[in-house]
């Protein structure tokens, strides 16, 4: 019997919202494919940033299944698919295999997120607003969001904490690390998240684990969890 074949499957958002690549490529060929894509794009497509790469046996096939799945929304001869990127990092998290890229992130912990991320997309276009009295930071921790068509913009002027609390997830201290924040804790200009989840988008401001569903609130101050309990009503009537 010979030897399954590794490589590399992943996944990259565009400079297009709604419009992903799904790839492969030999594990030890992954850095220098993904700096290639990153600064030269695909098909006439730029701004790809990697997203999630998980290394397989049979990547050959494992990729060939990924675009069956999504052929429909396939964009003509291309690897460039119409599709909702967490509805894709959902699938990939169930294939057997190591997470080469988000480092330190395990299958579940993508998969959490990815399903949060979907689930928001119920969310109404508008401003949300978190705000909390964080003692270790002695002072209000204040945030708006703008949500549009399901994607996050923290906004500029944003209160957020500077002192870590207790279960702070990976990808949110990297993501923290890119933010342009003074040593005051405020944004210095608008943070484009795009597509996440609110616990994402909560732990970022408060710097600790947190529930976004509750902890977002509208002009109302109403939790934005009634979007997840209206979709689930609605799918029971």
């Amino acid at each position: 019997m010979s030897e399954s074949k590794k490589g590399v499957i992943y996944i990259m958002t565009t400079i297009v919202p709604g419009i992903i690549k799904i790839g492969k490529t030999k594990t030890d060929n992954y850095e220098k494919r993904m700096y290639y894509l990153e600064h030269n794009g695909y098909c006439n497509v730029v701004g790809l940033k990697r997203k999630l790469a998980i290394e397989v046996d049979d990547f050959d096939d494992k990729e060939a299944m990924m675009h069956t799945v999504f052929a429909q929304r396939q964009i003509a001869n291309t690897e460039l698919f119409a599709i909702d990127v967490n509805v894709a990092m959902q699938l990939f998290s169930a294939l057997d295999g190591k997470v080469i890229y988000p480092k330190d992130e395990t299958k579940g912990d993508i998969f959490t997120g990815a399903a949060g991320a979907t689930q928001a997309q119920e969310i109404y276009d508008g401003e949300y607003f978190l705000e909390r009295n964080k003692k270790s930071d002695n002072k209000i921790i204040k945030a708006t969001v703008m949500i549009k068509a399901g994607t996050w913009t923290l906004l500029k002027d944003s209160v957020l904490s500077m002192n870590e609390g207790y279960g702070v997830p990976k990808n949110v201290k990297i993501e923290r690390s890119k933010m342009c924040i003074d040593a005051n804790g405020v944004l210095q200009e608008d943070y484009y998240l795009g597509a996440c989840s609110p616990s994402f988008a909560g732990a970022l401001v408060i710097n600790q684990s947190c529930n976004g569903w509750v902890n977002w609130k509208d002009s109302k101050q109403e939790c934005i969890d009634k979007f997840r309990k209206k979709v689930v009503k609605d799918s029971e009537e």
